[in-house]
């Protein structure tokens, strides 16, 4: 079982966004602190939901300031980047934190940052594969050309090589796919790349991403050990507390608040309406199927997710209270109280 936290440096109300970035950086370094297995850090664009517009940034400040923990984007989204660009990155991180960076990229939403970045509409409802493509062949090939319908460039060298780290690390930093669909499903299947699974979605329905994934894989030729070995992820939220009522009450009391400001703000990039959940009711939603409780019931929650599932790795957003000190409890007792239970 391998259990990380997923940083989004949420704005709550009230709130300055310096003061959400503090939080995130803090929350990091307690983790590795106490044992945790990885950070997952999400990126926004203006909005207060999360106030980090570059996971990738954050992610070099953190492993610069760490020295076990890994460190991936939860997710970089690729619309509105150049896979080349992304992928420079990615091999910089890679080997300069001795392999400690994963890669986690995503297709985002409609929103108004594909205006912003003047990628346009297209790159977000059909660029994605395109992209994705590129990206790996960034960081698996000596020499790279653009030769797709929006990305066409001459060969060049790749500098630095991703598979040029030191020692017996890994040949390139990991590549996590975000999916919500089941095209994504199929399209990471057909790369033989883990999944991302958001907090929204129940044991049930990842259950099912991971049998498509499974049999999407087989269908495309990956093999075996690819297959069985593939280590998904599974987005939730933790909540460590005496009490399961003292657990729900914190996130009840400061969740809503975060949600309906935060979703409020985005704004899409086309006018298309979009239906907001109710704050109180998703986040009510989210402490009946995360570990949100006391550590024997926090425990059990991700060891039935694990079974349930076959998902054994975990980012757990852990910020729900919106207050530093006690995001930074919450995670010393995911490591000290919950951690033990699982191994």
């Amino acid at each position: 079982m391998r259990v990380g936290t997923f940083v989004l440096a949420a704005q709550f109300p009230g709130q300055g966004q310096g003061e959400a970035l503090h939080r995130a950086v803090r929350s990091a370094e307690v983790a590795e602190e106490s044992g945790l297995d990885s950070v997952w850090l999400a990126e926004h664009h203006f909005v207060p939901y999360g106030v980090c517009p570059s996971a990738v940034t954050l992610a070099g400040l953190l492993l610069g300031r760490t020295r076990r923990i890994r460190v991936g984007t939860a997710v970089s989204v690729l619309p509105t980047q150049h896979p080349v660009a992304l992928g420079e990155q990615a091999a910089l991180l890679h080997l300069t934190s001795g392999g400690r960076f994963t890669l986690g990229v995503g297709r985002g939403g409609p929103w108004v940052d594909l205006e912003v970045f003047q990628c346009g509409l297209d790159a977000y409802e059909q660029g994605f594969p395109e992209s994705l493509e590129l990206l790996l062949d960034w960081l698996r090939h000596p020499r790279v050309a653009g030769r797709g319908k929006r990305f066409g460039f001459r060969e060049v060298a790749v500098v630095p090589r991703a598979d040029e780290l030191l020692g017996d690390g890994p040949p390139g930093p990991e590549v996590v796919v975000a999916c919500t669909s089941p095209k994504s499903v199929k399209l990471a299947a057909e790369k033989g790349l883990p999944m991302l699974l958001g907090m929204h979605c129940a044991d049930e329905e990842k259950a099912g991403m991971a049998a498509l994934w499974r049999s999407a894989a087989r269908e495309a030729g990956q093999p075996a050990d690819v297959v069985e070995g593939v280590a998904h992820v599974s987005a939730g939220v933790a909540q460590v507390a005496d009490r399961t009522e003292d657990a729900v009450e914190t996130l009840v009391k400061a969740m809503p608040g975060w949600l309906r400001q935060g979703l409020d703000a985005h704004v899409t990039v086309d006018g298309r309406h979009r239906v907001m959940r109710d704050p109180v009711t998703y986040t009510e939603y989210l402490c009946g199927l995360h570990p949100v409780g006391p550590p024997r019931l926090a425990a059990d929650r991700l060891a039935a997710t694990a079974e349930r599932t076959g998902i054994t790795r975990f980012a757990l957003l852990v910020e729900g209270s919106g207050d530093l000190a006690a995001t930074e409890e919450n995670v010393r007792r995911l490591g000290a109280d919950v951690l033990p239970l699982l191994s």
